[in-house]
């Protein structure tokens, strides 16, 4: 008789584990009776007719998927190595379960594959300069085709594009080529404006005599500062005019 009540008691132990549940609250459970679809239960305490209901337990926190490095080749035909980190999570657990075998691994799948045709549109200077283009593309693209099954893809990052070493030389010549010509861009501009300077500066001169002599007269003062040596300059004969008429007017 013990024995019965023993077996009796393990029974309705095992009965009630498989009845009642607790779902977290991050948790949902989708119920199946007989087969077919009824509902979406969750979180806290829920019952589940063993044998008649099944639960599958869904987790609707983000995920973290760390996307394997893929050999892409850009619109340029350049090889590179690219990897990638993608967010999502499960914002219907009744698609995510009935609408797609295995949640997880369609959109792992899904992310190489979208990575390499969304790179391979683009030059190898796009990857590298407009990453956050090219994360919010392959966002905006990836949850378009998970909508379907309930997955919210919230980000990509495009962690490392890695280059063969003989591309890296040429695109650090390239580099320093560009610079070079903004350096030579740079310096003519100023040679140009300069020299426009020195013209209206010359034209000014010309128009005022008494202001050429004095910018003779300053320049004879400022080489005269250095003595290191002895320099020679003509006296222009518009100076010595001036220096002459000014002496008949002072005799008259």
């Amino acid at each position: 008789m013990n024995e019965f009540w023993m077996v009796l008691i393990v029974l309705l132990v095992g009965l009630a584990f498989y009845t009642f549940r607790i779902l977290r609250e991050y948790e949902r459970g989708v119920i199946f009776f007989l087969g077919r679809f009824q509902t979406v239960k969750g979180p806290g305490l829920i019952i589940v007719i063993p044998g008649i209901q099944q639960m599958v337990k869904v987790d609707l926190r983000t995920m973290v998927y760390d996307v394997p490095t893929q050999d892409v080749i850009s619109r340029d035909n350049v090889s590179v190595k690219v990897s990638a980190v993608i967010y999502f999570r499960v914002i219907d657990a009744e698609r995510a379960i009935i609408n797609v075998e295995d949640f997880f691994e369609a959109t792992s799948q899904l992310a190489q594959t979208t990575l390499r045709s969304i790179l391979g549109q683009h030059e190898l200077d796009e990857m590298l300069a407009q990453r956050d283009k090219l994360n919010t593309g392959i966002q905006k693209l990836l949850d378009e085709q998970t909508e379907s099954w309930g997955i919210k893809v919230a980000n990509v990052e495009i962690k490392h594009i890695d280059i063969d070493e003989s591309m890296i030389r040429a695109i650090a010549k390239q580099a320093e080529a560009e610079r070079e010509r903004r350096a030579k861009i740079i310096h003519a501009g100023g040679e140009l404006e300069a020299s426009e300077k020195l013209l209206e500066a010359a034209t000014t001169l010309s128009a005022q005599p008494q202001a050429l002599q004095l910018r003779y007269m300053q320049t004879l003062t400022e080489v005269a500062r250095d003595r290191s040596s002895i320099i020679v300059f003509p006296l222009p004969i518009d100076l010595v005019e001036a220096f002459m008429d000014r002496a008949k007017k002072d005799d008259s």
